[in-house]
């Protein structure tokens, strides 16, 4: 259908050039021809003027009636074998009086005339009439021989464009069935062949892109689908064992285990709820509808800080030095220093301070735990990765995949090491923005913020 739409148009262009053409071209053809036709009857009296008084045999012409108009308005046929030429009282006038020049049209044996009346000097007067329908044939031979030429440069054009679409056209009917059978199979393995250039061609890319995307975020799916139901195995397992025993005592425990079982309980729920918040929040990704926004680093920082001090009590100390202004979704980006801030106070002992560390789009929280390990450092941001140390602690082992999940869809990346005086130094570097006052706006309320009034941390900028 594209096709014959696109032939359609092309065609219909065509005919509408070619239409102004023929009829610019016609009134501009048919004056000369008319002014061409006036000219050789002006001509042929002249010449009739020239010849009659030296006696000279006169030429005859197929077309043309010549006669005398004498002064007293007798009629003298000079071309034998024609009907004489009408008579006005114009044309009497000219006779009689020996001035001046009438033409007029007039019906002659069935075919139009134009006849020419000019003094003739010493009096009377001449009349030449010339049959016009030589002009009306070549007027209409052009007409005809312009249809007859415009509809074979119209099937030329017609065939022409229907072969020059139909060859355009044929790399996007290919990414058409391809993409339909894509659709149809669910298949994402296959890149689309594509050799055109051009728009087709960066389609064809484009296309391209997309599949490598889905395929990747279809491996991403199963992978976190495997993942969360290994993980989920675990604490669903301990659940299921502590309710069963509790079913088959009967009430008959003693009230020191049957309070150990309620604690396991409890404590495996409570990591179940983690678990999916957390998976909801990979799954979903639901800071996504936010609209990324200019967002001071330092103000970030303070109210992660006092996010922490509120609900967990532990002291941040916040140094800046040369602060950036960066462009992201407020809230994700909170969520990734709240994430990196709460492993931070759960692997460092609760005496010690932490620190947020900013230098331009650079983020890092220090902590005085006991580090992480060389060979940890290129798995802590996968999905439940949880380093030999740290798996008796609490956790799912999700919080710095979204750390590193929402720092990469920012175009940032994320950043692992230990700190020379000791403890982890976890963080992300963000592309900076210009800093400029207007362009600043601070992060969302957060359920922590409405607990305690006036934190206590410190904050330093250099």
């Amino acid at each position: 259908m594209l096709r014959i739409r696109i032939t359609l148009v092309a065609v219909i262009a065509a005919i509408a050039a070619i239409v102004v053409t023929v009829v610019t071209t016609y009134h501009n053809v048919a004056p000369l021809v008319a002014g061409q036709f006036e000219r050789g009857l002006s001509d042929r009296t002249d010449t009739l003027l020239a010849v009659l008084p030296a006696g000279a045999p006169l030429p005859v012409r197929p077309d043309t009636t010549e006669q005398l108009l004498l002064p007293d308005g007798t009629v003298q046929v000079l071309t034998p074998g024609r009907n004489p030429l009408p008579v006005t009282e114009a044309d009497r006038e000219v006779a009689r009086t020996g001035r001046g020049t009438v033409t007029v049209s007039v019906e002659l044996d069935g075919a139009p005339h134009d006849v020419v009346t000019k003094a003739r000097p010493g009096g009377g007067a001449v009349m030449v009439g010339r049959n016009y329908a030589e002009v009306e044939r070549v007027d209409r031979e052009f007409l005809d021989q312009t249809v007859w030429v415009t509809a074979a440069a119209l099937a030329a054009a017609a065939v022409l464009c229907w072969l020059a679409i139909g060859g355009i056209l044929r790399p996007i009917r290919r990414l058409a069935a391809a993409t339909e059978r894509i659709a149809t199979t669910q298949d994402l393995s296959t890149n689309l062949v594509g050799t055109a250039r051009g728009e087709v061609g960066e389609l064809t890319r484009n296309f391209n892109t997309m599949l490598a995307a889905l395929r990747f975020s279809r491996a991403q799916q199963q992978r976190l689908a495997e993942d969360a139901g290994h993980e989920l195995r675990t604490p669903l397992t301990s659940v299921r064992a502590s309710a069963e025993l509790l079913q088959r005592a009967g009430g008959r425990l003693a009230p020191d285990d049957e309070a150990k079982v309620l604690g396991t309980l409890l404590h495996e729920a409570l990591a179940l709820d983690e678990l999916v918040r957390e998976l909801v929040d990979l799954a979903t990704d639901q800071y996504a509808a936010e609209n990324p926004v200019p967002l001071d680093l330092v103000e970030l920082a303070e109210n992660c800080a006092a996010r922490l001090l509120r609900c967990t009590g532990r002291s941040v100390t916040v140094e800046a030095v040369d602060p950036a202004t960066v462009r992201v979704r407020p809230r994700a980006l909170a969520r990734c220093l709240d994430n990196l801030l709460d492993n931070a106070a759960k692997y460092s002992p609760p005496e010690t301070d932490i620190y947020i560390e900013i230098r331009k789009s650079t983020v890092a929280v220090r902590d005085h735990g006991p580090g992480i390990d060389t060979a940890d450092r290129d798995a802590v941001f996968d999905r439940f990765y949880r380093a030999k140390r740290t798996r008796a602690s609490p956790g799912s082992g999700l919080g710095l995949a979204i750390v590193h999940d929402v720092v990469t869809a920012h175009g940032g990346s994320v950043h692992v090491d230990n700190h020379t005086d000791g403890g982890a130094s976890v963080g992300f570097t963000l592309p900076g923005v210009d800093r400029t006052p207007e362009n600043v706006r601070q992060t969302r309320e957060h359920p922590c913020d409405k607990r305690l009034t006036a934190p206590s941390f410190s904050a330093r900028r250099e």
